[in-house]
């Protein structure tokens, strides 16, 4: 019973809530650099609530998966502009270009110096910039976490720029920017979000507090995402999922991910994949790789057994539901969902291997519940080709 857990400064959660941003804002001084994606339209009302308080405006956009290089132009216009403080708006890839920014605004040095894995690792020694974190979609959780992954193509691999002094000074969650996502987006992030409640929960490092989490975000998954996918305008189901991506952000920074995530990460690396239906695919071949193994080979594996027992019970909605249920209800939920199997972004059984390799040394395999061989990790790749 021994943990540590941190979160966002300041969280503003509700339909409507994106109204209070100017005023919130200036407090961070009066120039700011605005993140947005591939569609900045989509944040005209932002700018509007800014501009009206006083705060000039620099736009950057990051489309697609934020890379290195694109870490670094934002800085540059950042430090051109003279800005005081970042705000993203979109989904967890631009979140985590601004997080990224804003680290880098405030500490010296080049990126790769504080990268894990390609770069030197070194620990980042200032707090960023003030950030603020305006999430779009319902999935990621990136307003809650503290880091920020990043593509580097040349390596073929996705990495983290990752510090609790990354941690984003605001947080606005508001369930009514998600209300335009169309039908498939919103399948594949709340997807994500069910991965990042689940992990959480069944992991080596969960903890009270985001064990609480995790079962109230599952609650809100269960009810709400098909509700959501089907009628994108229904508020209620939106907020659920907005408070479900939420939720799963604060466990996965203070508790940790499993397997799923573990092949995420180069496999968004070597594919152009989407993130959250790569472990939407994944979710229930790890779920009942995990279950084989601790049941084969787990000391003391019960209280994980139990866990997985209560995720298929929160699922079904049923106190005599049992863990391969869970798997099913999962399994089922992404085949009806539409989402494709790896094979569609064009990983091939020759990559599994190296893909497999890469996995092992993730940073979110270390947390999950027992430690695949290479021979499980084959396995689950195979069974989502």
């Amino acid at each position: 019973m021994n943990f540590e857990f941190q979160t966002a400064t300041r969280v503003l959660f509700g339909a409507g809530k994106l109204a209070e941003v100017g005023g919130l804002a200036r407090g961070f001084g009066s120039r700011a650099l605005v993140v947005t994606g591939g569609n900045p339209v989509r944040a005209e009302r932002l700018l509007e609530l800014l501009e009206r308080t006083g705060v000039t405006v620099t736009t950057f956009t990051a489309s697609g998966e934020p890379t290195i290089a694109l870490v670094e132009q934002g800085v540059a216009a950042a430090k051109a502009a003279g800005c005081e403080f970042v705000v993203s708006i979109g989904g967890g890839s631009v979140i985590d270009a601004g997080k990224a920014i804003a680290a880098m605004l405030a500490n010296e040095g080049a990126l790769l110096d504080y990268l894990e894995v390609i770069g030197r690792g070194r620990a980042i020694e200032k707090a960023s910039l003030p950030f603020v974190a305006i999430p779009t979609t319902a999935g990621a959780g990136a307003e809650m976490t503290r880091n920020a992954v990043l593509a580097s193509p040349e390596h073929k691999v996705k990495v983290s720029l990752r510090s609790a002094l990354m941690l984003p000074s605001l947080a606005i969650v508001d369930p009514e920017l998600t209300l335009d996502l169309p039908p498939a987006l919103t399948a594949s992030t709340g997807l994500d979000a069910l991965t990042q409640l689940i992990e959480p929960f069944t992991c080596n490092r969960a903890n009270p507090i985001t064990d609480a989490f995790c079962v109230e975000g599952m609650r809100r998954v269960t009810r709400s995402l098909r509700v959501a996918c089907s009628n994108g305008q229904n508020i209620e189901a939106r907020t659920d999922m907005a408070m479900a991506s939420l939720y799963g952000g604060l466990a996965l920074a203070n508790a940790g991910l499993g397997a799923a995530h573990g092949f995420a990460a180069p496999i968004g690396g070597m594919f152009t994949a989407p993130h959250g239906a790569v472990c939407a695919v994944l979710l229930p071949r790890v779920m009942a790789t995990n279950l084989q193994a601790l049941r084969s080979r787990g000391e003391s594996a019960g209280e994980v057994l139990r866990r997985y027992d209560k995720v298929a019970q929160l699922l079904n909605s049923n106190a005599d539901a049992r863990a391969d249920d869970g798997v099913r209800w999962v399994d089922e939920l992404v085949s009806e969902l539409k989402i494709p199997r790896l094979g569609t972004y064009g990983i091939s059984r020759g990559d599994v291997s190296e893909l497999a390799t890469k996995a092992a040394k993730a940073s979110s395999m270390k947390a999950n519940p027992i430690a695949l061989t290479p021979e499980e990790l084959t396995t689950v790749l195979g069974n989502a080709l």
